[in-house]
């Protein structure tokens, strides 16, 4: 199971004990994720993508601290998990974590079609409409990265180039199982 499977399965359970125990009622994923905000007033953690082709991923958060890593990726999705000043905390889809300026990021949501799956001789439909016995529109490779338009809790509507098309949610690294992302 990926770290950040394990992470989400950890978080919700922690949730569901702290419903039981509180008795209050129970409530939505994105409900549950909104409830903890950083300074900057926005929920923590959430996705975000890399606004510039060239981003350096720092081991703390300000200039003087070494570079982890180069991303070369513009739109590549991140998953914020902490503020400090003007710098996120954020994690990549192999589970690296480091520091980016948020000057370098963007609230454009994009999704990475199972990344888990990467180098493998598979591939995963894009389908006209969110159903499994839906047309294919298209078939997207693990590691394809495209526009995330929309979410149900369950699809997602994506934009892959000149594709345009559902994928189920919980093949996408960039959105949070169960998540509702209207147009």
């Amino acid at each position: 199971m990926p770290r950040w499977a394990r992470a989400w399965f950890v978080f919700v359970l922690i949730c569901m004990v702290a419903i039981v125990v509180s008795g209050a009622p129970p409530v939505s994923a994105n409900e549950a994720r909104a409830a903890e905000r950083g300074p900057s007033g926005l929920p923590l953690p959430r996705f975000v993508s890399l606004k510039s082709g060239r981003v350096n991923m720092r081991v703390g958060p300000g200039t003087s601290y070494a570079v982890k890593w180069l991303y070369t990726k513009s739109g590549l999705p991140m998953e914020i998990i902490q503020e400090y000043d003007n710098w996120r905390q954020v994690r990549d889809a192999d589970g690296a974590e480091g520091w980016i300026n948020q000057a370098l990021l963007s609230g454009r949501r994009t999704g990475i079609v199972a990344p888990w799956f990467k180098g493998k001789a598979t591939t995963l439909p894009l389908l006209a409409r969110p159903r499994e016995d839906a047309q294919r529109v298209a078939e997207v490779e693990p590691g394809a990265i495209g526009e995330v338009r929309e979410c149900d809790g369950k699809w997602c509507r994506m934009d892959f180039n000149r594709h345009t098309g559902w994928i189920r949610q919980a093949t996408l690294w960039g959105v949070y199982p169960d998540e509702i992302i209207e147009e």
